[in-house]
C-alpha cells in the first residue's frame, strides 16, 4: 500500500512538473509573440466598424484603425523604398507578418476631384472626392513617431485584395489590414499638410510613370505616406517628391495635390512630351504647379489663389483637345463654384456641398466610375476632417468628424 502511494505521488510530481514546464513554455511564447507583435496586436484590437455595407446603394463598409508604433516606415526609407508594388508587398509581408501571411495590391481605375478653399475666419481647407466603385474603406490614424507626424488618412481596402462584397472578417483578412499605412489615398498630418492622389490616364491611356535614375524609389501611395509623415509644408512635400524616383502603382498613372495651413498648394505631375507621345514612363520628369504661379494654366486659374484638380494633366499643350481630358467636365464645374465665392466658403459643410455637386451617383459620368466612395474636407488650420461615405451627405450616422490628437 505504501509503495502504491509513493508511486502515485511520484507520478503526480512528474505530471505537475510537466504541466509547469508546458505553462512556462506557453508563457515564454506569449511574451515572445507580444514582444514581436505588440504594436500590431494593439492596432488590430483598435479596428472597428463605423458603418455597415449597403449593397443596394453600392456602399462598402467603413472601418477605423488606430495604428500603433512606427509600422516599420523608418526601415522602408532606410532600404531605399520600393520600385514596384511587388517589392512593397514583399517588404510589408516580411516586416508585419514575418512572412506568415502573403499580402497583395490590386489594380484599379479611379477618378477623383479636389480643391482648396478657405473660410471667412481664415481656416484653410482641402476638399476631396474619391470616385471609384463599391469598396470597403478604412480611416487610418497613425501616431507621431520618432520625429514623424501623426496623421489621419483614408484607405481603399480593395487595394489589399479584400473582397468588396464581404465584410472584413477573419483573422487573416484583419491581419492584411495592418498594411493600411502604406496605401493612403488622401490625408492630413499634425503640421497641417494634406495631400491627395488622382489618376491621370497619361500616354493616351494610363501608362505608369517609372523613373529610372539613381534616386531611391517610391510607389504611388508610399510617396503620399512619406509626405504625411515627414512634410511640414508644401515646399518640404515637393522636396520629398523631388528626391525619389516615382513608380506608379497598379499599372496606371497619377498626379497629386498637396496643401498646407499657410494656404500654399501645388499640383505635382510627372510628364514627358504630349499625351499622345508620353508613352515611356521612364522619361517623365516632375513638374510642380503652385497656386500662386499657375497663370500659364488658364485665365480662371490665374485669377484665383485656389487650386482644383481632377484626372488630367494640367500642363498647357499636353493634350490636343479638351475632349482628351478625363474629368474636364468636373474640373470646369468645380472652378465655376469656386469663382462664385472667390474660394471663400462659409465652413467645411459648404465645401462638402461643392463635393456633393460632382458626386458620381448623380453626376453625368464621363467614365466607368459609378460611385463616390468617400468625400473629405480637411481643415488644415485646426487639423481635422469632415468625412462622409458614399454620398450620404447630411444623413444622421453618416457624417463623421475626426481630429488629430483626439
Amino acid at each position: 500500500m505504501e509503495a502504491t502511494v509513493k508511486s502515485a505521488n511520484r507520478w503526480k510530481k512528474i505530471l505537475l512538473g510537466v504541466l509547469a514546464a508546458v505553462l512556462a513554455l506557453l508563457l515564454i511564447l506569449v511574451i515572445a509573440v507580444f514582444a514581436l507583435w505588440h504594436n500590431e496586436i494593439f492596432s488590430l484590437a483598435s479596428m472597428k466598424l463605423l458603418r455597415e455595407r449597403d449593397d443596394a446603394h453600392l456602399d462598402g463598409a467603413v472601418y477605423i484603425m488606430d495604428v500603433k508604433g512606427g509600422f516599420y516606415l523608418d526601415d522602408f526609407v532606410a532600404q531605399g523604398g520600393a520600385s514596384s508594388d511587388s517589392e512593397l508587398i514583399d517588404f510589408i509581408t516580411g516586416k508585419i507578418t514575418k512572412g506568415l501571411i502573403q499580402m497583395n495590391i490590386s489594380e484599379s481605375e479611379i477618378a477623383c476631384s479636389s480643391f482648396t478653399a478657405e473660410t471667412p475666419e481664415g481656416d484653410r481647407l482641402f476638399a476631396r472626392n474619391y470616385d471609384f466603385s463599391k469598396t470597403n474603406t478604412c480611416i487610418v490614424r497613425t501616431q507621431a513617431n520618432k520625429g514623424r507626424h501623426a496623421s489621419i488618412s483614408t484607405v481603399d481596402l480593395q487595394f489589399l485584395g479584400l473582397d468588396v462584397n464581404q465584410d472584413v472578417t477573419g483573422l487573416a483578412n484583419q491581419i492584411t489590414c495592418l498594411a493600411v499605412p502604406y496605401i493612403p489615398l488622401d490625408g492630413i498630418n499634425d503640421a497641417g499638410v494634406a495631400c491627395g492622389i488622382y489618376m491621370t490616364y497619361q500616354g493616351g491611356d494610363a501608362v505608369p510613370t517609372d523613373q529610372q535614375t539613381d534616386w531611391p524609389d517610391l510607389t504611388s501611395t508610399t510617396l503620399l505616406r512619406l509626405i504625411l509623415d515627414y512634410a511640414d509644408s508644401v515646399e518640404e512635400a515637393v522636396e520629398i517628391a523631388s528626391n525619389y524616383d516615382l513608380h506608379d502603382s497598379a499599372k496606371t498613372s497619377y498626379h497629386y495635390m498637396v496643401v498646407d495651413a499657410s494656404g500654399r498648394s501645388a499640383i505635382l505631375e510627372w510628364v514627358g512630351e504630349t499625351n499622345s507621345t508620353d508613352t515611356d514612363g521612364t522619361k517623365r520628369e516632375l513638374v510642380v504647379t503652385y497656386n500662386d504661379e499657375d497663370s500659364h494654366i488658364g485665365e480662371a486659374e490665374a485669377a484665383s489663389d485656389f487650386q482644383w484638380v481632377t484626372n488630367f494633366i494640367v500642363q498647357p499643350g499636353y493634350y490636343g483637345a479638351d475632349g482628351e481630358k478625363k474629368g474636364y467636365d468636373r474640373y470646369q464645374r468645380i472652378g465655376q463654384e469656386l469663382a462664385l465665392c472667390n474660394g471663400v466658403v462659409e465652413d467645411e459643410q459648404a465645401a462638402m456641398d461643392i463635393l456633393a455637386i460632382v458626386g458620381r451617383r448623380t453626376w453625368n459620368n464621363d467614365d466607368g466610375n459609378g460611385c463616390t466612395v468617400h468625400s473629405a474636407v480637411y481643415n488644415l488650420t485646426d487639423k481635422s476632417v469632415l468625412w462622409v461615405p458614399n454620398e450620404h451627405y447630411g444623413e444622421n450616422g453618416a457624417v463623421f468628424r475626426f481630429e488629430l490628437g483626439r
